[in-house]
C-alpha cells in the first residue's frame, strides 16, 4: 500500500510539473500589437535593417544568404534542407530584415581606424564583382569577396561557405598601402527584435514541458554554456572578457553563433534598445596593427543553421551545447548518440526509437523486475494484510510489529516497489528530452499517417493507444488501492496523460507506447511466475 501510495505521489508531482511548465509558457509576455510594433521601430533608427546598400544572394547546398554591401552583414538566411512546416517546399527563414521584425548577423571592424568605427559617421559600403554567387556541382568551397578602399587602405571582406556546412568563415583582409600603422578590432552581433509578429515561425516547444528558450546564450573561459534571456539583456548588460567562447541566438531546433578567433581576448557583451524591442549579442576582438605597407588577415566563424551536435561540436568547443538537454544532459547526449546509431542502421527515426526503447528497458530490466516482484508480493499477501487488520485493527503497536513480522518472513520490501521507479525517473526524463529537442527528429516520418516524429499526431491516435496501454497497466496492476480518494485519482490518471500527450511530439508519444507495452509484458510474466511458485499463504491454505 505504501509503495503503490508513492509511486501514485511520484506520477503526481510529474504532471504538476508538466503543468507548471504550460502555465508559465501560456503566462510568457505576448507578442506584441502591429502598432506597437510600428512604435518601436519609429523610436529607434537602428531597429530597421539598413537598406542604403545593394544586395547580393549567396547559395551554397544547405544554405540561401542575402547580404547587404553596406556593412556586409547577413540579412536574410534560408536553410534549403528544412521545409518551413511539413511538405510546404518553402525553406525555413532563420535570418530576416522586415519592417516589423529584423534577426541579423551583422560584423565590422571597429578600432581607432576601423572603417565601421562611429565616428566615421557611416558603415562601408563594399563592392561585389557579382550579384550573385551560387556553390557550383563538384564544388566544394564558395568564397563571396567584397572590397572597400579608404585613404589608402583596402578592406576585402570575404564569406566562405562550404558544401554541407553550415559554418561559415568570415575574414578581413586588409592591406595598407599608407606608410603610417592602422588599428582595427573585428566585431561581430547578432540582432533581434525581442516580440514576434504572429506570421514568424520560429519552432516553438513540442508539447507540455518543452516550451523552448528563445533567446542568447554565451560561452566564455568561466562557464562552458550560460543562456541569457531577452529579460536579463534589458535588466543588465553581459560584459564578459575571454580569450574562448562564443556568442549566440537561440530557438527551438535552430541557432545563429559567432565564434571569435579563440588566440586573443575577445570582449562578449549584449546590449538592448531603450524600450527593449530589440537585444543584441555580439563579440569584439583585441586591436590588430596592421604596420603601412603591409597586409594582416583577421578571420571568425558564423554558423547559421540547425542545431546538428557533430556539426556544432566542430564548429567551437562547448557549441554544442546549445542543444538544450536540461540538467540531464550527461544521460541525454549518450542517448541520442545511441539513438543517431541506430538509425544509422535502421534508416528509420521512429524504428530507432522503438529499438532504443528496448534497449533502454533491457538494461533496466533488474530494477523493473525488482519493482514488479515486489508489488505482485504485496498483492499476493493482500489476504493475509487483511487478516491482520482485521485482528489487530483496535491496536496500531501490535498491527504495525505483525505486519512487519510478515514482511520479514516473506522477504518482502515494502518500499520495493517505489525505490527502482525512483532510479529510472531520471533515464526516462533523459529521453523525454532528448526525443523533445533533437532536430534530426523535425519533420522526420516514421509510418502510415505519422509524418513528423517532432510533431504531434494529427489524428490522436498514438496518444489515445498510449492511454490505452496505461490504462491496462493500471487494471494488471499488482496492488489494489483501497483509499477512496487515492482509487479515483488512479483511475482519472491515464485520462489526464492522454489529454497532455495530445500535444506532445509523435516520437515521445511513440516511446512511451512501447515503454508502455514491454511493461505489460514484463508485469505479467512476473507475476505469473510468482503465482506459479506462490507464497507462504498459499501454503498455509
Amino acid at each position: 500500500m505504501a509503495s503503490q501510495r508513492n509511486i501514485l505521489i511520484i506520477a503526481l508531482l510529474f504532471v504538476s510539473y508538466l503543468i507548471w511548465q504550460a502555465w508559465d509558457k501560456d503566462h510568457a509576455p505576448k507578442p506584441a500589437t502591429a502598432n506597437q510594433l510600428s512604435e518601436q521601430m519609429v523610436s529607434n533608427d537602428d531597429a530597421v535593417a539598413n537598406t542604403a546598400g545593394q544586395t547580393i544572394t549567396v547559395k551554397s547546398d544547405v544554405l540561401s544568404l542575402v547580404i547587404n554591401t553596406y556593412g556586409g552583414d547577413v540579412q536574410s538566411a534560408q536553410l534549403l534542407k528544412y521545409d518551413q512546416t511539413l511538405d510546404s517546399h518553402t525553406p525555413f527563414q532563420l535570418l530576416m530584415a522586415r519592417p516589423d521584425f529584423i534577426y541579423i548577423a551583422e560584423s565590422g571592424l571597429t578600432g581607432r581606424n576601423g572603417p565601421d568605427n562611429p565616428r566615421q559617421g557611416s558603415r562601408p559600403t563594399y563592392q561585389a564583382a557579382q550579384k550573385e554567387f551560387v556553390l557550383a556541382d563538384g564544388q566544394n568551397e564558395l568564397r563571396v569577396p567584397l572590397t572597400y578602399s579608404k585613404d589608402g587602405v583596402t578592406y576585402t571582406k570575404v564569406y566562405v561557405l562550404k558544401r554541407g556546412q553550415y559554418a561559415l568563415d568570415v575574414s578581413y583582409d586588409i592591406n595598407n598601402q599608407t606608410a603610417q600603422p592602422i588599428e582595427v578590432a573585428m566585431y561581430g552581433q547578432l540582432k533581434q527584435t525581442v516580440d514576434l509578429p504572429t506570421d514568424v515561425i520560429t519552432e516553438g516547444g513540442g508539447g507540455l514541458g518543452l516550451s523552448s528558450f528563445r533567446g542568447a546564450a554565451y560561452s566564455s573561459s568561466e562557464t562552458n554554456y550560460t543562456k541569457y534571456s531577452f529579460a536579463d539583456i534589458k535588466d543588465k548588460n553581459l560584459s564578459v572578457n575571454s580569450s574562448t567562447g562564443w556568442v549566440a541566438m537561440l530557438q527551438h531546433y535552430f541557432a545563429s553563433a559567432w565564434v571569435p578567433t579563440q588566440d586573443q581576448e575577445n570582449l562578449l557583451y549584449t546590449r538592448s534598445t531603450a524600450k527593449g524591442s530589440q537585444a543584441t549579442v555580439g563579440f569584439k576582438g583585441e586591436e590588430t596593427v596592421v604596420n603601412g605597407g603591409q597586409s594582416q588577415t583577421i578571420t571568425a566563424k558564423l554558423w547559421l543553421g540547425p542545431e546538428i551536435q557533430s556539426q556544432l561540436a566542430a564548429t567551437a568547443k562547448h557549441l554544442d551545447l546549445i542543444v538544450d538537454y536540461g540538467w540531464l544532459w550527461f544521460l541525454s547526449q549518450p542517448l541520442f548518440h545511441l539513438l543517431t546509431f541506430i538509425q544509422g542502421f535502421v534508416g528509420n527515426w521512429g524504428v530507432a526509437i522503438i529499438i532504443i526503447t528496448f534497449i533502454v528497458r533491457g538494461i533496466l530490466f533488474p530494477l523493473t523486475r525488482a519493482q514488479y516482484r515486489s508489488l505482485a508480493k504485496m498483492k499476493l499477501l493482500q489476504p493475509r494484510l487483511q487478516a491482520l487488520k482485521e485482528r489487530y485493527g483496535d491496536d496500531r503497536q501490535k498491527m504495525s510489529q505483525e505486519t512487519m513480522a510478515l514482511y520479514r518472513e516473506e522477504k518482502v520490501n515494502p518500499l520495493g516497489g517505489c525505490l527502482p521507479l525512483l532510479v529510472q525517473m531520471p533515464i526516462f526524463l533523459a529521453l523525454f528530452y532528448m526525443l523533445g529537442s533533437s532536430v534530426e527528429l523535425r519533420q522526420a516520418p516514421f509510418m502510415l499517417w505519422i509524418q513528423d516524429l517532432a510533431a504531434p499526431d494529427p489524428y490522436y491516435i498514438l496518444p489515445l493507444l498510449m492511454g490505452g496501454t496505461m490504462f491496462l497497466i493500471q487494471k494488471m496492476s499488482p496492488t489494489p488501492v483501497t483509499d477512496p480518494m487515492q482509487q479515483k485519482l488512479m483511475t482519472f490518471m491515464p485520462l489526464i496523460f492522454t489529454v497532455f500527450f495530445l500535444w506532445f511530439p509523435s516520437g515521445l508519444v511513440l516511446y512511451y507506447i512501447v515503454s508502455n507495452l514491454f511493461t505489460i509484458v514484463q508485469q505479467r510474466i512476473i507475476y505469473w511466475e510468482l503465482e506459479k511458485k506462490g507464497l507462504h499463504d498459499k501454503k498455509k491454505k
